[in-house]
């Protein structure tokens, strides 16, 4: 079969998580599977059958960037019909058709598992492309009469797993969707629903035939790792961290990368599981203020105390880890007196990244309402003080890196010519997370582990946002 079918991803790497189990399942019916994202200069193409978008809703400019892909992928790929899943379609469905009615199918995102079932239809059933039944009508009409029926106990929010990942180096693993949570200013657990988990007897044989097909490294996701909260055979449930000890001591070599975590879960007990030398050090901690009265107005479970904690824990098991987080600036209400103590909390801790977003009124929620609302010019200012903070931060820990040796996985290469010496420039990516440069003469194919020694930090690229932070070179 030679109609491609079309993947854009947008937002987390949950999103691309489940983007690439979609794509196998079309994969599996016959299709080629497109992951590559589309821009302004890619060619308008009549072979791609079938778009999807994956959206994130995260904040207004998460949904800005999702309509302008959606714009481009009608006009890159005019005899395509888009399919709209994930948050932003499960919030604004409606509101988004709007852009092309004739060409736009909604499906919400807490029932994307659907996307296996289309490709199964579009392999010869009711949707067949060869017989040009893969019509927005009638994609739209199967959606919706799907959507009516009971969901079958072997489609859920876990159906689409991939053993093998076409776009990434790195393959990930969703082992918790949703989350409990009410946080004043996020709509994703309105967009994703109450927590739940994928059974721990699931957890260890998808890690199981990930390690088989040659995964080298396993990013474990969810929107919220620290509610994991897994059945076991006989009833009971599992924690992370009880869960991480199993998976260690039910597989072979394969590494863990915990994707993101809660601080007031990090504890003494959770980082005796996470010293293990296969797993990462790289922890991203959810933060977003460093004023407790702030994060009392956030609804958020924790305190600073936990965040000092957590980061003083983290260090004490897992010397030279990478450790990031995210801040909002500008929360309603925030004064120069609270952005001041995030600021205190910035230096304390000396993260090595700092994901910095202004605060961004979001439909439904409670801070959107919030009196106190924070001038967009304070909004950007504070930050570009957080952001000067990051950069430091990587600044610093990259240069307490050079002369060290580390594990790395290739991720790209490129060709270059000096004269009549020809070599390879390598991206890779270190284990605590550092992206590094480095040459050779030789091939080094995508996903393979390397050592590569850090010579140094590329300054002048970390404070412009480019991809590659650091020239290494390669350790035979």
């Amino acid at each position: 079969m030679d109609k491609i079918i079309h993947f854009e991803t947008l937002g987390c790497r949950l999103n691309q998580d489940e983007s690439e189990g979609a794509a196998r399942c079309f994969s599996n019916a016959g299709f080629v599977s497109d992951m590559i994202p589309v821009t302004a200069k890619t060619e308008i193409s009549d072979s791609v059958v079938l778009s999807i978008i994956n959206t994130c809703t995260v904040t207004g400019k998460a949904e800005q960037k999702a309509r302008r892909i959606i714009r481009l992928l009608l006009e890159k790929f005019p005899a395509s019909v888009l399919v709209v899943t994930g948050c932003y379609a499960e919030l604004d469905g409606p509101l988004i058709r709007q852009i092309n009615p004739e060409r736009i199918c909604i499906l919400s995102g807490t029932k994307k598992f659907m996307l296996s079932r289309i490709a199964e239809e579009a392999a010869g059933g009711v949707l067949d492309a060869q017989k040009n039944l893969l019509t927005q009508s009638n994609v739209q009409a199967f959606i919706d009469e799907c959507s009516k029926k009971e969901v079958s106990a072997t489609l859920n929010k876990f159906t689409l797993f991939t053993p093998v990942f076409e776009k990434h180096s790195r393959s990930s693993l969703k082992i918790q969707d949703g989350c409990n949570n009410n946080c004043s200013f996020c709509r994703i657990h309105l967009a994703r629903g109450k927590s739940v988990s994928l059974d721990v007897k699931d957890v260890l044989e998808r890690a199981k035939d990930l390690e088989a097909h040659g995964a080298v490294e396993i990013v474990l996701t969810g929107v919220n790792l620290s509610q994991y909260a897994g059945r076991c055979a006989d009833g009971a449930l599992l924690s992370f961290g009880g869960l991480l000890k199993l998976l260690l001591a039910q597989t072979q070599k394969v590494k863990y990368r915990v994707s993101s975590f809660y601080p007031q879960h990090v504890t003494e007990e959770l980082c005796a599981v996470l010293a293990d030398d296969r797993v990462q050090p790289f922890f991203h901690l959810s933060i977003q203020s460093g004023s407790d009265a702030i994060l009392a107005k956030m609804c958020r479970p924790y305190k600073v105390e936990h965040v000092e904690r957590a980061v003083e824990l983290l260090r004490k098991y897992k010397a030279g880890c990478f450790i990031s987080c995210d801040i909002i600036a500008g929360f309603p209400g925030e004064s120069k007196e609270d952005f001041a103590l995030t600021e205190e909390l910035c230096r304390k801790c000396s993260f090595a990244w700092i994901h910095a977003f202004p605060y961004s009124a979001r439909p439904g929620t409670a801070a959107k309402d919030m009196k106190g609302q924070v001038a967009e010019n304070i909004k950007a200012e504070r930050v570009k003080v957080l952001t000067s903070f990051a950069q430091a931060g990587k600044i610093d820990f990259i240069g307490n890196a050079v002369g060290k040796v580390f594990d790395a996985i290739v991720e790209n290469s490129r060709s270059i010519r000096m004269g009549l010496v020809a070599s390879n420039v390598f991206h890779a990516v270190t284990d605590n997370y550092i992206h590094v440069e480095f040459t050779g003469s030789g091939f080094i194919a995508q996903g393979t582990v390397v050592k590569v020694k850090i010579t140094s930090a590329l300054e002048d690229n970390i404070r412009t946002g480019k991809e590659i932070e650091a020239r290494g070179v390669l350790v035979s």
